[in-house]
């Protein structure tokens, strides 16, 4: 099997760096009240730095697999931040529909 100049351990270290600092953000935001098409569009920003990062300084192309995974979701969460910013979603909006069941109880 060819070696592609990391380890197994250090590619997972390579996946948990991202998720860390996905969540964190997500955290934060949540934290802050922030707005969610500023969240999505920092969370984008986030993946598209760490993909071009592992592009650039891991050796011997051994996390481009991981980078493209990256580029992509941050292209998904950026068509996402997108759309909260068309479509924003008013805060009483958003808690009416948790409370909201699928069933009716109304009998007449």
């Amino acid at each position: 099997m060819t070696h592609n100049g990391i380890d197994i351990d250090q590619f997972l270290l390579l996946t948990i760096y991202p998720c860390v600092v996905f969540f964190g953000l997500g955290f934060i935001a949540k934290r802050t009240s922030m707005n969610e098409s500023l969240k999505y569009a920092l969370q984008a920003l986030t993946c598209i730095i760490f993909s071009i990062v592992y592009f650039v300084v891991i050796p011997n192309g051994g996390a481009q697999g991981l980078a493209i995974v990256l580029a992509m979701f941050s292209v998904i969460l950026l068509i996402m931040a997108r759309k909260h910013k068309i479509y924003p979603v008013e805060e009483k909006e958003e808690k009416g529909r948790e409370g909201q069941s699928t069933t009716s109880t109304n009998e007449t």
